[in-house]
């Protein structure tokens, strides 16, 4: 899908502000690419298929679930979504048999597709929410930046690579590390951006309320450094202003700095601004 032009706000400047520096790790799902047509259509379809059409949650009982910050791998919501709905049929979760494995081979029938060799599933009409030129922007402004996400590193691949014709990206992926909130694969991802020993602020930008606390965690076990929550509304929210409101407010509290619409509204003067609080008054 064709991306129009960043508008001329959503660029980034040449200047650094007080020439603060910091690392930008971006997570994908929902912030590089929209996959409210593809995650979360393969996650219903998967509740739908292991119900026998009984249940098909709908995006905003996948919002609530993901509200509670512990759901962020897709698998494991659509085994928990299944859990939930046999629990609301008088069973206990030992009476039902669910084969992980199968959940995860049906999943990705759906959004893979079904040629394991040339993917023919939702992933292949996802949008991008972002142009090589903002990353390449910041390039030129001097600030490293790499990904961190829960989806599969095939699936980070098939955009960054794939998509975006981005050489070698930084990227940890779920094979790589725990899944959020644990910020071990945040911590890999500036490891391997630094270049020196600064120490520089990180600025970790999510979708999710696990995203979120991922950044919280990151505070309390690296305390040393700035950790910045940066919240993106993901699209399926924003055509409901009641809607994006509430998620708005729910990434806020759950630490998000500020919270964009779209991730290219991510300027380096907002993030210098974003970082400048944390440092000395005569920095």
């Amino acid at each position: 899908m064709e991306l129009t032009a960043i508008p001329r706000a959503c660029t980034i400047e040449k200047r650094l502000v007080k020439d603060v520096s910091m690392i930008v790790v971006f997570d994908i799902d929902g912030v590089i690419r929209d996959v409210g047509g593809s995650y979360r259509r393969a996650l219903a379809d998967t509740v739908e298929h292991f119900t026998g059409g009984e249940y098909r949650p709908t995006p905003s009982d996948i919002d609530g679930l993901k509200s509670e910050g512990m759901w962020n791998n897709d698998w494991e919501a659509s085994q928990e979504f299944l859990y939930r709905y046999w629990e609301r049929q008088g069973k206990s979760r030992l009476q039902v048999e669910l084969n992980y494995e199968q959940i995860v081979a049906f999943f990705q029938s759906r959004y893979r597709g079904t040629d394991p060799q040339n993917w023919n599933g939702y992933i292949c009409s996802e949008p991008l929410l972002l142009q090589p030129s903002y990353l390449e922007a910041l390039t030129a402004a001097g600030i490293p930046w790499g990904f961190f996400s829960g989806a599969t590193r095939g699936s980070a691949s098939y955009v960054l690579q794939g998509r975006l014709g981005l050489e070698s990206p930084v990227l940890v992926a779920m094979e790589d590390a725990p899944g959020k909130p644990d910020p071990t694969g945040l911590f890999t991802v500036v490891k391997l951006l630094e270049t020196n020993t600064d120490n520089l602020p990180v600025v970790y930008v999510g979708d999710t309320v696990a995203d979120m606390y991922t950044v919280v965690k990151a505070q309390e076990l690296a305390p040393s450094r700035i950790w910045v929550g940066v919240g993106v509304l993901p699209p399926h929210v924003q055509t409901n202003p009641g809607q994006s409101a509430e998620y708005r407010e729910m990434m806020t509290e759950a630490g998000a700095k500020v919270v964009l619409d779209n991730v290219q509204e991510l300027t380096q003067s907002m993030i210098a601004d974003i970082c400048q609080p944390f440092y000395p008054s005569n920095y």
